[in-house]
C-alpha cells in the first residue's frame, strides 16, 4: 500500500525552500522487526519494486533472494516523479540534485525511526542514489549494492542526458522521442538483433523493432508526466557523490558499508570499465569492497533481465543475515 510523507520546508541545493512530499511502499515484515532493506527504483520506475507488479518480484518477496518473510523492504518513489500524480511533480527541477534527493531520503528514514539499514540496493540511477546516501550518512548502510551504475556521471552520460533533453524541450511528441531514443541505448545492438532478427510486421510493414520502440514511447506516454521525466533526465546530470569538489572515489573511501558493486559486460549507459576503475582506486584503500560483473548481450536493462546471474551474486550478502535471523526466530530487532 502506498503510503505518504510530508518532509516540509526542505531547502534544496538552489537555496530554496519548499515541502515534499514522499511516497512509499513496505514490503514484508514491519518496521521494527526486520533489517531494513532500501531498494530505489530507476529512471521510470517506482515503489512498487515488489507483489504482483513488482518489477522486481523475482528477487523481492516471499522465499526470494530478497526474502520478504526476513526482511523489512522499503521502497520510494524518488519525490518529484510524478507517481504520485500531478501533484508530485517539481517545475523548478533545476533546482534539486541527486544529493537532494539523498538528504530527503535520510530524513524519511528519521521520521521512520531506521537508525540502520542491512543493505542499500538499486540499479542505474536508484543505485547512484545508493552511492549519495551513502556518501551523506557514511555509518547509515551495512551494504551497499550500486547496480550498473556509477558515483559520477561520465561524459558520455552527460551526452546522452543533453540530447534527451532537447528532445524533451523540442520534440512535437516529447516523451514518446525521448523514450524511444533512451531505449536503443538502455540496449545493446546485439540484443535487438537477437530479438528481431530484421523481421517486419504483416500488419504495418514495418520493422519490428520500430513497432517496438513505438510501443515503449507510447507506454510511457501514457504514465509518465512530461515535467517529471525532465526532472529525472536532470537528476542524471548531478550524479557526483563529491558535489564537484573533489575525487568522488576519495569521498567514498569513509563510506564504512561493505561495498558490492555490480556492473554488465555490455552496458552501454554506465560502462564496466568505469566501474571497474572505482573498485581498483578504492579496493587500495578498503577492504571491504567487492565486484561482479553481469554477462548479457542485453545492456543497461540487463539488471531487470537477468534474474539467476543477480540472484547468485546476491545471495552471499542476503543469505546469511536470513538464516542469522531464522535462528532468532524473528523476535522485534529493537528488543534486542
Amino acid at each position: 500500500m502506498l503510503q505518504e510523507i510530508l518532509i516540509p520546508n526542505f531547502k534544496n541545493s538552489a537555496g530554496n525552500r519548499q515541502d515534499v512530499k514522499v511516497y512509499y511502499q513496505v514490503f514484508g515484515r514491519k518496521l521494527g522487526y526486520g533489517p531494513v532493506v532500501l531498494v530505489n527504483h530507476a529512471l521510470t520506475g517506482n515503489a512498487e519494486v515488489s507483489g504482483e507488479g513488482g518489477w522486481w518480484k523475482e528477487l523481492v518477496g516471499e522465499g526470494r533472494c530478497i526474502n520478504t518473510n526476513i526482511f523489512t523492504v522499503l521502497c520510494l518513489n524518488i519525490p518529484g516523479n510524478g507517481a504520485g500524480g500531478k501533484e508530485d511533480v517539481f517545475y523548478n527541477y533545476k533546482d534539486f540534485t541527486l544529493a537532494d534527493i539523498a538528504r530527503i531520503y535520510a530524513r524519511v528514514l528519521a521520521k521512520l525511526k531506521i537508525r540502520s539499514l542491512f543493505a542499500a540496493i538499486g540499479g542505474s540511477i536508484g543505485g547512484a542514489l545508493g552511492w549519495q546516501l551513502a556518501a551523506l550518512k557514511p555509518h547509515l548502510i551495512k551494504n551497499l549494492i550500486p547496480i550498473a551504475t556509477d558515483l559520477k556521471a561520465t561524459d558520455w552520460l552527460l551526452a546522452h542526458c543533453k540530447v534527451q533533453e532537447q528532445i524533451l524541450e523540442n520534440s512535437a511528441e516529447p516523451l514518446r522521442d525521448a523514450r524511444m531514443h533512451a531505449m536503443t541505448f538502455y540496449r545493446h545492438p546485439l540484443s535487438l538483433s537477437e530479438k528481431f532478427r530484421r523481421k517486419k510486421n504483416s500488419d504495418n510493414g514495418r520493422f519490428e523493432v520500430e513497432n517496438w520502440l513505438e510501443h515503449h514511447g507510447r507506454k510511457l506516454e501514457s504514465r509518465f508526466e512530461l515535467q517529471a521525466y525532465k526532472f529525472m533526465n536532470h537528476l542524471l546530470t548531478t550524479i557526483d557523490i563529491s558535489g564537484c569538489v573533489a575525487e568522488a572515489s576519495v569521498v567514498a573511501t569513509d563510506i564504512e558499508s561493505n561495498i558490492h558493486l555490480v556492473s554488465i559486460d555490455s552496458d552501454l549507459f554506465f560502462f564496466p570499465q568505469e566501474i571497474r576503475e572505482t573498485y581498483r582506486q578504492l579496493s587500495e584503500v578498503k577492504e571491504n569492497i567487492n565486484y561482479s560483473e553481469i554477462i548479457s548481450i542485453h545492456g543497461h536493462d540487463a539488471f531487470l533481465i537477468e534474474f539467476e546471474q543477480l540472484e547468485n551474486i546476491l545471495n552471499p550478502i542476503f543469505k546469511f543475515e536470513t538464516i542469522k535471523h531464522e535462528k532468532d526466530k524473528l523476535s522485534p530487532v529493537w528488543d534486542r
